[in-house]
């Protein structure tokens, strides 16, 4: 028996008690690849196990008893959903399929059956499918995927049974496997490497233009630690030197490199007047790198950039103004690099929203994060040296792999995570927790630069969810409370209450003078009103006798009327012209921020969002015909007919009534 087959003492610790849950898998279930998503990384291995049952079954037990130990790596608690039934499965599997693979075994161990097994699928499959230009790029990337995965198993079987040496032969097969296998990765809809570059889609004038431009990357300085990639994948581009100096996921950049290169393909094409094409003698190109010279002859419309551009960053530039912030988009004026420069801009806003996972849902806080880094790129690009060491900046979180998503995205997370928990799964009050948008909300505000870069732990947006969720506190987590998304009246105080603790001092001040003002309106008004009547207390005539009256109606009273009803006259204005109240909303001057602070609070979404004056017209003229109809319809219906008959019973005279009970005095025809 081999030293991979699974002790009783294995097996026993580690099979679960049956349920009636395990009946949901069956032996099948591993051929058609139905594993838990936390396990989705054995599907390969088991897929590969099914379709080489039949000719070599011992090689399939391999590959599903290593899916086994991968799975046990994964999740060795089984705390996953249904890791735990699927795993049990599996160990059913290799207990029923032990004795029957290991009597077809062709070699006398393990280590020799699946080395034999490599060799031999190599040289009869691999091989004779990799013709060059000629191949079925499908075909031959899962053929490339299959011999990955088997030489995993190699080395897993020669690990377990102690075997020191391989064949020079399978190691040079491993290596040109690994190379060829990151060339003929899949791809989505752009085949973008060497094999891809005579597919019809990568001949298009706007799909070479795009991935050109991406791979111009002179006078960047790559990190000395990226050189050896450089040297074994060829020369990269700029979304590559992005991931060297930001620490973005391999995954992350090629999925927005396809992106990118589609959203400047797209505008390219739509260009009017149409670019210049680009040079015929160029021929073919390689994106992983030669001397074609494609990036220096590339004719990517800057006009296609621009308006990429725009629209990328329309809502972080708003957000700028917003703030009152200088935004970080720094070109170049003049100079040949500007369109290099601007595409590094959108690649890196590009990446941090393609790795952002759900704080895509807090823009504004997306807008925070690219500040921040647009800032440290233009320092790159500039060659900034620090004055402490004299050495070049660097990016405050590195460049290590996936240092963004564990710096950045990751601490922002968990706030989102522990504020979620306390809606106890929609069980709490609104007002106890807060979603997306009110987490948002604290980046519409310039305290949220307090937070720096790198961003600091003890920041007010980390430390208002610190310790929820802790079952030993004994105090009572501190609710964090809502900002706007309240309904709130005169009585902000008491119907926001639970979130009185996030308002700044000006807040407090206003919601304090609407208080006051309403207080002195009550009593202004009433003494202006009393003072208009003859019959007052004398005393409070007295008072007010040095005002001159109009027509028996005080000054006064009138100015304090006028007054009064100032604001609601000036509302009904803004009312007739929207255009008006779009700029006022939109507007960052003092005074008119100063008169819309008394109004209402100063938010960044839903500013300005009114109606055309066009829009505005015919609402109000459909309503003017719908009331006109009604009235008219009324009119003729209801009122005109019964004109006639009204005049007739109204000059009928000396009525007597039967029923006098009803009407025991009634003698007029009024009474009908």
């Amino acid at each position: 028996m081999s030293n991979l087959e699974p002790s009783g003492s294995q097996m026993l610790s580690r099979r679960p008690s049956r349920s009636a849950a395990t009946t949901t898998f069956s032996l099948e279930v591993f051929d058609n690849e139905v594993v838990p998503s936390s396990l989705g990384s054995i599907a390969p291995v088991l897929r590969i196990a099914a379709e080489i049952e039949h000719e070599r079954p011992r090689v399939a037990y391999l590959c599903r008893f290593y899916a086994f130990e991968k799975a046990h790596r994964l999740d060795p608690n089984s705390s996953g959903r249904g890791v735990r039934q699927f795993k049990t499965s599996l160990l059913q599997r290799l207990e029923r399929d032990n004795n029957s693979s290991l009597a077809s075994r062709v070699k006398k161990t393990d280590a020799r059956e699946i080395e034999s097994f490599y060799q031999q699928y190599y040289e009869h499959y691999v091989r004779a499918l990799d013709q060059g230009e000629q191949a079925d790029r499908a075909q031959l990337g899962k053929a490339y995927q299959t011999a990955g995965v088997l030489f995993e198993v190699l080395c897993a079987v020669n690990k377990t049974e102690k075997v020191e040496e391989v064949a020079p032969e399978i190691i040079a097969a491993a290596r040109d496997v690994q190379e060829k296998k990151e060339i003929y990765a899949p791809f989505n809809i752009l085949p973008l490497d060497s094999a891809g570059a005579s597919q019809s889609i990568m001949q298009l004038e706007e799909v070479k233009a795009s991935v050109a431009a991406l791979w111009n990357t002179r006078g960047l300085n790559w990190p000395t630690a990226f050189e050896p990639q450089r040297q074994k994948a060829g020369d990269l581009d700029l979304l590559d030197w992005l991931r060297a100096m930001f620490g973005f996921q391999r995954d992350n950049v090629r999925n927005q490199r396809e992106h990118f290169i589609l959203l400047l393909a797209n505008k390219h094409i739509r260009l009017n007047p149409k670019p210049e094409p680009i040079s015929k003698d160029m021929g073919n190109f390689d994106v992983c790198g030669d001397d074609s010279g494609f990036g220096a002859e590339a004719n990517l419309d800057d006009r296609a950039v621009d308006e990429v551009m725009n629209k990328l960053f329309k809502n972080y530039k708003t957000w700028c103004k917003f703030l009152g912030r200088k935004h970080s988009l720094r070109l170049p004026q003049g100079q040949p690099e500007i369109q290099q420069r601007k595409i590094l801009y959108m690649g890196l806003y590009l990446l941090i929203w393609g790795e952002a996972a759900n704080v895509r849902f807090m823009p504004e806080c997306l807008c925070y994060i690219f500040h921040n880094m647009a800032y440290e790129l233009h320092g790159l690009l500039a060659g900034n040296v620090s004055i402490v060491t004299g050495e070049n900046i660097k990016p405050s979180y590195g460049g290590d792999d996936e240092a963004f998503l564990r710096k950045v995205i990751t601490p922002i997370y968990h706030v989102i995570e522990k504020e979620a928990n306390k809606s106890k799964n929609g069980k709490a009050s609104h007002s106890q927790w807060c979603n997306y948008d009110d987490l948002n909300e604290y980046f519409w505000s310039s305290d949220c630069f307090s937070l720096g870069w790198p961003m600091r732990d003890d920041g007010s947006f980390f430390t208002s969810t610190r310790d929820v969720g802790k079952k030993a506190s004994s105090e009572k987590p501190r609710s964090t409370g809502k900002a706007y998304f309240v309904e709130t009246r005169i009585l902000d105080l008491v119907l926001n209450f639970p979130g009185f603790h996030k308002w700044k001092f000006t807040d407090v001040l206003r919601n304090v003078l609407k208080i006051i003002v309403s207080l002195a309106w009550a009593i202004i008004l009433p003494l202006c009103y009393v003072h208009s009547f003859k019959a007052a207390p004398d005393k409070i005539k007295d008072l007010l006798s040095f005002f001159k009256e109009v027509k028996d109606i005080p000054a006064l009273y009138l100015l304090a009327v006028a007054v009064y009803m100032l604001p609601n006259i000036l509302a009904a204005a803004l009312f007739i012209f929207p255009m008006l109240r779009r700029w006022i909303e939109n507007s960052d001057w003092l005074i008119i921020r100063f008169l819309l602070w008394w109004s209402q609070p100063r938010i960044y979404v839903g500013r300005g969002m009114h109606e055309s004056q066009f829009v505005l017209i015919k609402y109000t003229l459909f309503w003017l015909l719908l009331l006109c109809s009604k009235i008219a319809c009324s009119y003729f219906i209801q009122i005109k007919p019964l004109v006639k008959p009204t005049k007739a019973i109204m000059s009928i005279r000396h009525v007597d009534y039967e029923w006098h009970e009803f009407f025991p005095n009634g003698v007029h025809h009024s009474f009908t």
